[in-house]
């Protein structure tokens, strides 16, 4: 090996401050010799993934902001400036935050394409707006589930590993090709589940009968036993043929970036094909940072792929901020562009796929932290990519060059909590050697190229959800999701009424697919969490047989896998039989004067615990409930064809009886309440149990932890509810407490308040004193809009006392 002179160099009065301050603990700078001589694998790109209705939202914004949007994404020099684009081939189930329509919902449609199968959905849409922006972007698709009708015709049920979904992945291939001008280059098995050898080599086999030998297979998308393929790959020389790059989900978390030694040693690409932290913000961004870095270092990995790509999608479903950016209010063309775009840019603004790992100087950092250096295999050029995430003070580095490194001046460029990819600084090497101390907690990019910029543009400011709202399916093409609509089973797009009165919106699955996570039944849901008191409805027509259903007060999501949705609803059957339930549970039914294939009007009125019921126009029940006050408002049926037309949600119009049970009573009004302390006057205590939803109460800023809200009831008193209605993003870690007469007990034990309102149900207690310990709140000081107390009689056995 050759050995290079080390020299440090001054490089700017800033730097010489920087290398100057640096504590005695740092006494020997750590030597990185980059040797452009030893190649290691080649780069191929940072990408993301759209699906799982994650970019649902996305195509809803307006126009203006939407392309400011898409230009953080993939505008190369701007933003994240992602290399690779993988998106769902959609099959009418449930995929994580919704359904992804498919591009033949028959066996018909797959064997007759029309050009209007292949406008449904976004994707279609998101790959050519990526492709406009970055000719040379690499496009993905990848299956979580199909429709009912593959492999029934080869083995009498519905059969993922089958002829049938190897054309229906052709299909999309060629699709894409044939009416978007789009070439796909990869293509994948089965979303995280197991693959079949015999299948992947059916499918390669598909993909060149039908002329598409350049259609990469990626396998095999496992986030368990996720390096089995490439085991099973070694054996099987047919196996290794068909696939050509092998692809893993999260080795980060399962094995430390690490990959097996066989996989390594096949000779095949090995990417890790969905990865990330699930979140955008400042950790999320440093998390983004290592996994880039260390998928290589550790694992030889030459391609990150991220899931998701943008997080466009209701706030209420699973993992809801998942993308690098947020777009999920396109009502208000608001977006954020968060830490995670400049935490990818650190990489996709200074290397490209092609280009080539140099392994003498893809290095752990001594004091904490990594980084990979990337060489233009075509000239000198080269880039430097570092985080300190986990180092704890600074250190320096000295780099030493080999001859056929690029001498020109390298541009510095910097993220840290505070400021986002900045450049700071400019060095000029001497004797083909240079100095630089980094920050802990930082990224930095290194490069003898030039080009990076960062975007600039803003939103505009966040609104809630327009209200009142309709929506009359009208200035739609058949075919495509009605605005704002987010499908959770089922699909539900625009069609033609058949009494030829226009448009309406139709559900056109009739049983469900071969699913990835349970679905519930098919549902669509549209609106603000935030909304309280309004009425929902709908025209309906259930065809042939089945039910319709209308929600409100649509809650959070707790699992993709939730067979019932925190909410309230009614369902008409065509039996004219109905159910009014807050999810599973059922809290009035009847029947009624309705068959199928006639127009029924359904609607449903919420005001505080009222809940109303009425299908056209009749009264049906009026019932009392505490579980759920605010929420979104949807459409919903059975596995049946249904349709839905002149949909409503707006102040309530039709008389809600109030409640007369004491059981439905809030004890918490008119009683003394009082504070660990208060923000001013205008936030006291009696704000919390005032019964308006237009006041609250706060504690005095920065009191986020050990703070409590306390009702004195007077006389003994028994109940077994409370609510408590935080304010819109307050997050706090919390407790409800009685006193027993000397202490306070705990009456809920230390949990998330993790959506408002919370409702906490026990068995009963009797006291005088209650309250809210508010144990931490790293969020914000506690914000509460009502505290309330019910004594509903649903817990009937006493519960013991458990000290505190």
């Amino acid at each position: 090996m050759k050995k290079y002179k080390i020299k440090i160099l001054t490089i700017t009065c800033i730097c010489i401050t920087l290398i100057a301050s640096v504590p005695a603990y740092s006494q020997q700078n750590q030597i990185i010799n980059i040797d452009a001589s030893k190649h290691g694998r080649t780069f191929e790109g940072i990408g993301a993934l759209s699906a799982g209705a994650s970019s649902r939202l996305l195509i809803d914004y307006p126009q203006m902001y939407r392309g400011q949007i898409l230009d953080y994404l993939f505008k190369p020099n701007h933003g994240a400036a992602f290399q690779h684009l993988k998106v769902e081939i959609g099959g009418n189930v449930n995929s994580t935050d919704g359904t992804e329509p498919s591009h033949a919902h028959t066996r018909e449609e797959l064997l007759n394409p029309k050009q209007e199968h292949y406008v449904r959905g976004y994707e279609w849409w998101l790959m050519r707006e990526a492709k406009k922006r970055n000719p040379d972007i690499y496009l993905d698709c990848l299956q979580w589930g199909a429709p009912a009708w593959i492999g029934k015709q080869e083995t009498g049920e519905k059969t993922f590993y089958s002829q049938d979904n190897a054309d229906y992945i052709v299909a999309f291939v060629k699709g894409a090709k044939r009416y978007h001008r789009l070439n796909l280059d990869y293509c994948g098995v089965w979303n995280e589940r197991m693959y079949d050898p015999e299948w992947i080599k059916l499918l390669r086999y598909t993909l060149d009968k039908n002329f598409l030998p350049d259609v990469k297979i990626v396998a095999a998308d496992m986030h368990w036993d996720i390096w089995k393929i490439a085991d099973d790959m070694a054996k099987d020389p047919n196996l290794k043929d068909a696939v050509h790059t092998v692809g893993v989900h999260y080795p980060y978390k399962s094995t430390d970036c690490k990959s097996s030694e066989t996989a390594k040693k096949l000779g095949n690409p090995l990417w890790s094909s969905e990865d990330g932290p699930w979140r955008g913000d400042w950790n999320g961004a440093k998390t983004l940072a290592k996994i880039y870095n260390k998928n290589y270092i550790n694992g030889k990995m030459t391609k990150t792929i991220i899931w998701s790509l943008v997080s466009s999608y209701y706030e209420n479903l699973p993992l809801p901020n998942s993308g690098v950016m947020i777009a999920n209010t396109p009502w208000s063309g608001h977006y954020l562009v968060q830490p995670a775009v400049w935490a990818t840019a650190h990489t996709t603004q200074f290397a490209y796929p092609g280009w080539i790992y140099l392994d003498s100087a893809c290095n752990f950092l001594h004091n904490g932290g990594t980084l990979v250096t990337l060489k233009n295999p075509n000239s000198a050029e080269y880039s430097i990519i570092i985080e300190t995430v986990d180092a704890k003070q600074p250190q320096t580095l000295t780099f030493n060059l080999s001859p056929d490194l690029s001498k020109q001046k390298i541009h510095v460029w910097r993220t840290n909590k505070n400021s986002h990819f900045i450049k700071i600084n400019q060095i000029n090497p001497t004797n083909d050697s240079f100095d630089i101390t980094l920050d802990p907690e930082s990224f930095y990019s290194l490069t003898t190229t030039t080009g990076q910029a960062k975007g600039d543009t803003l939103g505009p400011p966040p609104s809630d959800f327009t209200f009142p709202y309709a929506e009359k399916f009208e200035n739609y093409i058949p075919g495509l999701q009605p605005k704002f609509f987010s499908d959770q089973a089922g699909t539900f797009e625009i069609a033609i009424r058949p009494d030829k009165k226009d448009y309406c919106l139709r559900q056109i699955v009739t049983e469900v697919g071969i699913e990835w996570a349970t679905n519930p039944y098919p549902e669509t849901f549209i609106g603000d969490n935030y909304w309280t008191d309004y009425e929902v409805s709908a025209d309906t027509c259930i065809e042939n047989a089945g039910f319709v259903s209308v929600f409100g007060r649509v809650g959070k999501k707790k699992s993709w896998s939730a067979k019932q949705p925190n909410a309230y609803w009614l369902r008409l059957h065509h039996d004219g039989s109905w159910l009014l339930n807050a999810d599973s549970a059922t809290l009035a039914s009847g029947k009624v004067k309705a068959s199928a294939n006639q127009w029924h009007n359904l609607k449903l009125c919420f005001e505080g615990i009222a809940i109303s019921a009425f299908i056209d126009d009749q009264h049906l029940a009026t019932v009392y409930d505490v579980k759920y006050d605010s929420g979104m408002a949807g459409l919903g049926s059975g596995w049946n064809n249904a349709m839905f037309d002149n949909f409503h949600v707006k102040p309530i119009t039709s008389s809600v009886p109030q409640p007369s049970d004491p059981k439905y009573k809030n004890l918490a009004i008119g009683k003394i309440i009082t504070a660990s302390s208060c923000l001013n006057p205008d936030y006291d205590p009696q704000k919390a149990n005032d019964d308006l939803s237009s006041t609250r109460f706060s504690a005095a800023e920065g009191t986020g932890n050990d703070q409590w809200l306390q009702i004195d009831l007077g006389p003994k008193t028994t109940f077994d509810t409370v609510i408590v209605r935080a304010y819109k993003g307050f997050q706090t870690k919390y407790k409800i407490q009685h006193f027993d007469g000397s202490k306070w007990i705990d009456t809920i034990k230390e949990k998330d308040m993790a959506a408002s309102p919370e409702l906490d149900s026990f068995d009963p207690v009797t006291t005088e004193k209650i309250r809210i310990y508010f144990t931490s709140a790293p969020s914000d000081t506690p914000s509460v809009w009502e505290f309330e107390i019910y004594n509903t009689g649903q817990s009937k056995k006493p519960a013991p006392l458990k000290q505190n």
